[in-house]
């Protein structure tokens, strides 16, 4: 056993104290149950279309830096000038459309920002080349190595590093956990996180805690992740 794993079992509070204290701050098990949201089984979400992955990353990258309500308002607009997100009609799309696009007082206008449509676009073609669907190779990634998904989102995708991918198979239905303001105070305060959290040290130390509070509870790493962030600070889950 390494000395890092050591240190997180040594530190790890069992999971029962944790929800018991997230049930005090929300009203009671039946209270806190009621506003956990449960990830997709597999089968669900490889039957997800591509496009939507390319929409929820599109309006993820959007999101950061701005009021989420403001890009939801605008929303309706983004899936009408990128024509749904359809993977072959982004590829097929030339640079001087993308700029001029990028300039409709439609959306919200930011070159940058919409440059990772395309950028995302080639991503989720390479993984429906290989795996049928990018929705597919999603489902099939092992929850027990979910920061690994983090980072090949990060390493093939266009602005998805940070919490950005994170949130984004999140609200897509995979099972992941979330390093928010309060998950990750809880735990830097718990020894179980004391380095820069997107260090292979912190995912490595938060993977593992949450493997082993997954097979304690046989809860999902969303919920997990739920519970501690009810648990604590202002409840950003």
């Amino acid at each position: 056993m390494s000395s890092l794993k050591k240190v997180v079992v040594m530190t790890r509070e069992k999971f029962e104290f944790v929800y018991q204290r997230a049930a005090e701050r929300k009203g009671g098990v039946e209270s806190l149950e009621s506003i956990i949201n449960k990830p997709l089984t597999a089968a669900k979400l490889a039957s997800v279309s591509d496009d939507r992955w390319l929409a929820c990353f599109t309006e993820k990258v959007f999101q950061c830096g701005i009021s989420w309500s403001v890009v939801r308002k605008k929303w309706p607009n983004f899936e009408q000038l990128f024509f749904g997100f359809d993977i072959e009609k982004m590829l097929l799309m030339p640079d001087a459309m993308w700029e001029q696009k990028a300039q409709d007082p439609q959306i919200i206008r930011h070159l940058t920002k919409v440059m990772t449509i395309p950028a995302n676009a080639r991503m989720i073609q390479q993984e429906q080349r290989a795996h049928g669907s990018f929705a597919t190779m999603v489902a099939d990634w092992p929850t027990e190595d979910i920061t690994g998904l983090w980072n090949y989102l990060k390493k093939h995708g266009k602005r998805l590093g940070g919490n950005t991918g994170a949130y984004s198979l999140r609200v897509m239905g995979k099972d992941t956990f979330i390093l928010s303001s309060d998950v990750e105070a809880y735990l830097r305060q718990s020894g179980i996180v004391d380095s820069g959290r997107t260090t292979k040290r912190a995912q490595l130390s938060a993977q593992t805690a949450f493997n082993d509070w997954q097979q304690e509870s046989g809860r999902s790493l969303s919920e997990i992740s739920q519970v501690i962030a009810f648990s604590c600070g202002d409840n950003r889950v």
